[in-house]
C-alpha cells in the first residue's frame, strides 16, 4: 500500500531544521505529537525524515504489527500492503495524513492513531476537522498557509481549532502547543493575535443557487422568495451592523435574487407567471451544475453518449485541478468532440451570466482527468492511473465520487423510460468500483 503511489518526496524545505525539536519531544516523552504542515508533500517528507525514530517499545511494536494485519484484512488491502510505505512507517510509530491520500488509506492511519500506537503524525489541517483525535503535543511546522491565492498567516480560528487537539482527556493535565517559526518571519508572525485574540467571526456561505431559487419559487411564489435570504445566516450575521449597512445588504441581496430569477426566465426555466417549466422542474433536482446539465439535456448534448463518455463529461464538470496539475494535455481522441461541445455550452452560459451582472456561478469544465477516467472505465487498477495523471489518489477518488453523485441526481431527475437513464447508471457504475466505492469502504470498516 503506497501513500501516493509516487515514491518518496524529495527536495523542498529543510526538514532537518526541526530535528532538535522532535528529539526533545521524544526525550521528554511529550508524545504522541500531531505536527501540522500545510503542504501534502511536506507531510510526507517530514514523515520520511523521521522514519529512523523507534518510537514504539517491543510490546507496542508487536501490537502495531498485529493491528496492521487486522487493518489489511478488514479493508481487504492485499497481501503486499504490509510492505507499503504507510505500514512500514507505522512500525516505528510514524505516519502522515492528508487529503491527497485515498480515503481508505486515511482511515487506516486514523485507526492507527486512535489506537495510541502512532506517536508522531504529520498532517494537514484536515485532520483537525470533525475528528476527535487529540495528542499530548501539537506542533505547527509553519504559521503560514496557502489560501488559494497567496501564502498568508493562519486565521486565529484555524490556529485555535488545530491547537485544541493538544491534551488528551484523562491522560494529560495540560496540552503543549509549539510553533516552528522561520527566523526571518519571527518579527512578522502575529503570535499575539493567534494566541490571545478572539477567533474571527464566522462568515456566511449561504448561497442562493439556481436549484434553491427554483424550489422556493415553486413552494413560496415570487412574492415570498426574498424571505429565504431574510431568514438566512447572512441576515443574522449582519444584525450587529449599523442600520444603514443592514439596509444596504438587504437591498443588494434582493437585487441578486431578482437577477437570478430574470436569468432563469430568459433561459426558459420559469414562465411569465413565475411557474416552473419543464427545464425548471429538472434543474430543481440537481444540486450543483444544474443549469449547464439541464441545458445539455434539452439540447441533446448527452443523448448520443455511451457510459464512458458520460463519465468523462461528469468528471470534467466537477473536477478542479490543483495548481501543480493544471494545463495537462488531453489527446483529441479521448472524446475530443464531446468535450468541445460541452465546453461551448458552459461558456455560453457563463458569458450570459456575466452580461446579467451575476456572480460567476458556472465553472468551466476541467478535462485534466480525462485519460484517467478512460483508463478507469476500461478496468485499470487504481495504481495504474498515476501513469496518466499527476493528480493524487485522494483527489481522483473524491472527484469520481462527486461525479457519481451528480450522475445519479440527473438519472433520478429525468424520465426513467429515457434510455439515457440506463446509460447514466452504467456510467456511474463504471466509476464507482473498488477504491472509489464509498459504500464498500463503510461495509468493510
Amino acid at each position: 500500500m503506497r501513500g501516493r503511489g509516487r515514491g518518496r518526496p524529495r527536495g523542498g524545505r529543510d526538514d532537518a531544521g526541526m530535528t532538535p525539536l522532535f528529539d526533545l519531544l521524544v526525550k521528554d516523552r511529550l508524545i504522541p505529537v500531531l505536527v501540522f504542515s500545510f503542504s501534502r508533500k511536506d507531510c510526507e517528507r517530514l514523515a520520511y525524515h523521521n522514519q529512523h525514530r523507534r518510537l514504539l517499545d517491543d510490546a507496542e511494536e508487536a501490537r502495531m504489527v498485529q493491528l496492521s494485519k487486522e487493518l489489511v484484512d478488514v479493508f481487504q488491502l492485499g497481501e503486499t500492503a504490509l510492505k507499503g510505505e504507510i505500514f512500514q512507517l507505522a512500525r516505528n510509530g510514524v505516519g502522515y495524513h492528508h487529503a491527497g491520500m485515498l480515503p481508505i488509506h486515511k482511515e487506516v492511519v486514523e485507526r492507527m492513531f486512535t489506537s495510541g500506537l502512532l506517536k508522531m503524525l504529520f498532517t494537514t489541517e484536515t485532520f483537525a476537522l470533525g475528528i476527535n483525535m487529540p495528542a499530548r503535543t501539537v506542533v505547527f511546522a509553519s504559521l503560514r498557509k496557502f489560501d488559494g491565492v497567496q501564502f498568508d498567516w493562519l486565521r486565529t480560528r484555524d490556529y485555535m481549532q488545530m491547537a485544541g487537539r493538544a491534551g488528551r482527556q484523562g491522560l494529560d493535565d495540560e496540552g503543549l502547543v509549539l510553533s516552528y517559526v522561520d527566523p526571518r518571519d519571527l518579527d512578522e508572525a502575529p503570535l499575539k493575535r493567534l494566541v490571545g485574540n478572539k477567533p474571527e467571526a464566522v462568515e456566511s456561505r449561504f448561497k442562493l443557487t439556481y436549484a434553491t431559487i427554483l424550489h422556493l419559487l415553486e413552494h413560496l411564489g415570487r412574492e415570498r422568495l426574498a424571505e429565504a435570504w431574510e431568514k438566512s445566516f447572512n441576515q443574522f450575521q449582519h444584525r450587529e451592523r449599523s442600520q444603514k449597512a443592514r439596509e444596504r445588504n438587504h437591498r443588494e441581496q434582493r437585487r441578486l435574487v431578482e437577477l437570478h430569477v430574470a436569468f432563469l426566465r430568459e433561459l426558459g426555466y420559469v414562465d411569465e407567471q413565475d411557474k416552473l417549466t419543464a427545464r425548471g422542474r429538472i434543474a430543481r433536482h440537481l444540486h450543483g451544475y444544474e443549469v449547464p446539465l439541464t441545458e445539455m439535456l434539452f439540447k441533446g448534448t448527452l443523448e448520443p453518449l455511451e457510459p464512458a463518455a458520460l463519465a468523462v463529461v461528469f468528471v470534467g464538470l466537477v473536477h478542479e485541478a490543483r495548481r501543480a496539475d493544471q494545463g495537462a494535455y488531453v489527446a483529441p481522441r479521448l472524446f475530443g468532440g464531446v468535450r468541445r461541445h460541452v465546453g461551448q455550452v458552459v461558456r455560453r452560459l457563463a458569458l450570459r451570466e456575466a452580461e446579467f451582472g451575476l456572480p460567476a456561478n458556472t465553472k468551466e469544465p476541467d478535462w485534466g482527468l480525462t485519460a484517467a477516467v478512460v483508463a478507469w472505465c476500461e478496468g485499470a487498477e487504481f495504481e495504474e492511473l498515476e501513469e496518466v495523471t499527476q493528480a493524487t489518489p485522494g483527489d481522483i477518488c473524491r472527484t469520481y465520487r462527486m461525479a457519481v453523485q451528480l450522475m445519479r441526481q440527473v438519472r433520478r431527475a429525468i424520465d426513467p423510460a429515457w434510455d439515457l437513464a440506463d446509460r447514466l447508471g452504467s456510467g456511474a457504475d463504471l466509476l464507482n468500483r473498488d477504491e472509489v466505492d464509498a459504500r464498500r469502504q463503510l461495509e468493510l470498516g
